[in-house]
């Protein structure tokens, strides 16, 4: 495929060149304080131990005793010191440095102006003058620094920038490696004085820290995005690549025209993705005046909305499925979004449906149709606003419930989740750390539960960290050790730290699932750190499968993130991590090969970096929102919204639940799943898979609701009419399986229900399970 491709002259030319070039590594974080300076020292010193020749240069620890712990036996170059407003100021000493010549230099502050008379005006230009000298460089940035996120961070938080650095900086980066940190690590660290120095003082409110943390991990999101994309085509992959949603709207030169590209937009803009919009023309014929003006608007409002806007030629209608498709393929679409049809069922059968069209070609796209509301409600372009919520009235006296959910939530411990795209990213190391740190401030922080995998540097983190005792359990003639939650709840210590929450417990044990444990934990009044990986998430199941050809068996709710009081990103590299697993670091050197070439390949570890990245986004977007904060980068959403799934008794059920679950969540709607039995009675395969399917709904929060119908034929009509009840705004379906023979004597449930349902949006899910899905996963 790609690798067997001959290269170009210039590609040759800049592979020579990059050999003689140093590489550089940008650590980046949201803000002053969030430990870039601490994490470059650390590397160095790592590096040093390997014996590569690293030195330093114009690193300001600003006295904070964690990072000059970290300068170790680290060289230093001196700097050149001047003043810049009675601030005393570091620019490299660029002739030292060559003189020097070291492998690497750490340096601090990537967007320093330096003084006049310089030989550059900038440390970018410094940087890229050691990168031509052989010399590499690992700098560290903070993301308000960017040009175009300094706009957007002075407009959510009111800071102010004085130096920056161009928006493609990145692109000249190596490897770009996250800083991730909660607010409530800053403010402490603020509180207990370890900031000192810091001249970023105004951005240290809770609001501010999420909007600019948030935009630092949209940032890299975008970034591994784009290197996903890079490696897929040297691959020679196609379609979507199971991380991020790019969205096409197919709209008309018509009124209704604006209403798809505005859905189409919340969309986006809630799944943060990106939006392209299409129409048909027909090149040889002038367009009316009434045209016209319908396509100047939506050419206007597709470049208001941060949309790509392609006009697509008109040959006939029944084309229209297949270049709509294909036009989708190409562009590495996950969702096209497109209205109704207004035909009636006759029309259909002469001239085609292209609704029908395009779903049967489109089994690995999700089809989003927007509601046909004018019937009911006249030509309204969008929903008003909702009214925000009254605020609770301080005189008006609690229920007994009330009470003691409040008193439940005052004497839960706290909660924390380190979660990683992967194993060995060092979610477990930085838990430990964070474990000995506490029990420094004279905090009783035990160890519940610790998976050292045999890694060096994870069992050197446990320091003077005491264990509580795991239980033995006896399993079929073997004895096995699991957590002992009721000798952690009857030590009681402050804070507990638990591995791998996603583990299954043994047969006989306490709790089905270690986080269950957790929960009971917590509920003792114990605070809990803990560690997990995104692919354990259950919502992201099916996106992990289709991402790496796995299905992962042992997943935790969604909630356990949504109770967490703080969820961190532990963000590294795809070939960092790849490098470590070579070095016999995460598994033991006999499983190397074998999960370099399986789950640990290129590919797979950047898609599930891109998935981590997104989703502790919006997370952090979720929290700001619940604070009443207008700076959501996602904004508001502005309808209220009534989520109904429709499921079958089939494997593939298993995926809308979780479809649902996740545009209930980003929606903040509730939701409900719906199943239609034939007849009077189940039989006994049926009543287990329904069982399943009700059991995955509730753990994610929902509703499980079973309807009756006298034939196949009744199930459309009985899910229309039990939707109506429920004034579902929403239906989630997925797309038809049937053969045509069976379709042709019952009908298809899916295309009934979009007849039926055409005053409601309706989203058909993708089906992977096909060929096509076969041949993703086989990838």
């Amino acid at each position: 495929m790609g690798g067997f491709r001959r290269k170009t002259p210039e590609e040759i030319l800049q592979s020579i060149s990059k050999l003689h070039r140093g590489t550089l590594k940008i650590y980046i974080g949201p803000v002053s304080g969030s430990g870039k300076t601490y994490h470059m020292l650390r590397e160095g010193q790592t590096l040093l131990q390997q014996g590569v020749d690293v030195v330093i240069c114009a690193v300001s620890t600003l006295q904070r005793k964690e990072t000059v712990e970290q300068l170790g036996e680290l060289e230093r170059v001196p700097s050149i010191h001047w003043y810049r407003e009675q601030m005393e100021c570091k620019d490299l000493n660029l002739d030292a440095l060559l003189e020097r010549n070291p492998e690497v230099v750490l340096v601090d502050g990537l967007a320093h102006r330096n003084r006049e008379g310089a030989r550059f005006r900038t440390r970018l230009e410094d940087i890229k003058f050691l990168l031509g000298h052989g010399i590499s460089v690992i700098t560290t940035v903070n993301v308000y620094e960017l040009e175009g996120y300094t706009e957007l961070a002075q407009k959510l938080t009111g800071i102010e920038v004085k130096h920056t650095v161009p928006a493609d900086t990145l692109e000249l980066a190596d490897e770009v490696r996250l800083i991730d940190v909660t607010p409530e690590t800053i403010l402490n660290r603020l509180a207990e004085g370890h900031l000192n120095g810091s001249t970023d003082l105004p951005l240290f409110k809770r609001g501010n820290l999420g909007v600019l943390r948030e935009l630092a991990l949209r940032l890299v999101a975008e970034d591994v995005g784009d290197s996903l994309r890079e490696h897929r085509e040297e691959l020679g992959l196609d379609g979507p690549a199971g991380t991020g949603e790019r969205i096409l709207v197919s709209a008309q030169y018509h009124w209704n025209g604006s209403i798809y590209v505005r859905r189409g937009q919340q969309i986006a803009k809630r799944l943060n993705g990106d939006l392209l919009v299409v129409t048909f023309r027909n090149m040889k014929r002038a367009l009316s005046k009434e045209a016209a003006v319908f396509r100047r608007s939506i050419i206007k409002l597709a470049e208001k909305v941060d949309g790509e806007f392609e006009e697509l030629p008109f040959r006939s209608r029944r084309q229209i499925p297949k270049t709509i498709v294909d036009y989708a393929a190409a562009h590495g679409v996950t969702r096209i979004v497109m209205g109704h049809t207004k035909h009636t069922r006759w029309q259909e059968l002469l001239q085609g449906s292209v609704v029908n069209q395009i779903l049967k070609r489109a089994t690995g796209l999700d089809v989003f149709l927007v509601a046909d509301r004018s019937e009911r409600e006249g030509e309204r372009v969008l929903p008003a606003n909702i009214a925000p919520a009254a605020p609770p009235q301080p005189y008006r006296r609690l229920s007994e419930q009330e009470v003691t959910e409040r008193i439940g939530e005052i004497k839960r411990g706290r909660f924390k989740v380190y979660i990683g795209a992967a194993p060995g990213v060092g979610k477990t190391y930085t838990m430990l750390r964070e474990g000995n740190d506490l029990l420094r401030k004279g905090i009783d922080a035990r160890i519940g539960l610790l998976e050292t995998h045999g890694r060096r540097d994870t069992i050197e983190q446990v320091g003077t960290l005491p264990s509580v005792a795991r239980e033995r359990i006896l399993y079929q003639g073997v004895e096995l050790e699991e957590m002992d939650t009721k000798a952690i709840i009857a030590a009681s210590p402050e804070v507990v730290l638990v591995d791998e929450l996603a583990h299954t417990n043994v047969p006989g044990s306490r709790n089905k699932k270690r986080y269950e444990d957790v929960l009971e934990i917590l509920d003792a009044g114990i605070s809990v750190i803990t560690t997990v990986n995104v692919q354990h998430l259950e919502s992201l199941n099916d996106a992990v499968e289709q991402i790496t050809g796995i299905r992962v068996r042992e997943t935790v709710p969604d909630s356990i993130l949504q109770l967490a009081n703080e969820v961190q990103l532990i963000d590294v590299a795809p070939e960092a991590l790849r490098n470590r697993m070579r070095e016999g670091k995460i598994y033991a050197m006999a499983k190397v090969d074998q999960a370099l070439s399986n789950f640990f390949k290129t590919g797979n570890l950047i898609a599930l970096r891109e998935l981590a990245l997104r989703e502790i986004a919006d997370d952090v977007d979720e929290r700001l929102e619940s604070l009443e904060r207008k700076s959501s980068l996602r904004g508001p959403w502005r309808r209220r919204e009534a989520i109904f799934v429709c499921v079958n008794n089939t494997p593939y059920a298993k995926r809308l639940v979780r479809r649902g679950f996740r545009t209930a969540y980003r929606l903040k709607a509730p939701w409900c799943v719906n199943y239609v039995q034939v007849g009077s009675s189940l039989g006994e395969r049926e009543r287990r898979q329904l069982e399943t399917l009700e059991l995955l709904t509730v753990k994610l929060g929902g509703t499980f609701v079973v309807h009756r119908a006298e034939s196949r034929k009744a199930i459309a009509g009985v899910l229309s009419a039990k939707a109506d009840e429920a004034e579902a705004t929403q239906l989630i379906i997925g797309q038809s399986k049937l053969p045509w023979w069976s379709a042709f004597r019952y009908g298809s449930v899916v295309k009934k229900l979009i007849a039926l349902s055409r005053y409601r949006d309706i989203l058909v899910v993708a089906d992977y399970g096909g060929k096509e899905g076969e041949e993703r996963r086989s990838r």
